[in-house]
């Protein structure tokens, strides 16, 4: 699951400035990260959350344990397969 090498042609075909689009794919990671924190604290029992704080640390099974991709790689991905859609504030 770890992020394979990107050619720079790559991610000029989607946009002329690497700058916009290292922005682009950071601030979608930080809302994939996001989105999977807020996921976390709504299937959390209420037990086990309070105000939106983990009273204790939870322990869980291994045999559980689902390994989901890092934001990183899945911001990456959406931005070089064209799912990602921004404007340019600029113009």
């Amino acid at each position: 699951m770890a992020l394979e090498p990107l050619s720079i042609r790559q991610i000029e075909e989607r946009t002329d400035d690497q700058y916009e689009a290292v922005v682009v794919m950071s601030k979608r990671a930080k809302q994939v990260l996001n989105n999977r924190i807020v996921e976390n604290l709504m299937t959390a029992t209420v037990d086990e959350v309070e105000m939106g704080v983990y009273d204790e640390v939870v322990e869980n099974n291994p045999e559980e344990y689902e390994e989901l991709e890092k934001p990183t790689t899945v911001a990456v991905n959406e931005f070089i397969d064209g799912n990602l859609k921004w404007e340019d504030s600029q113009d």
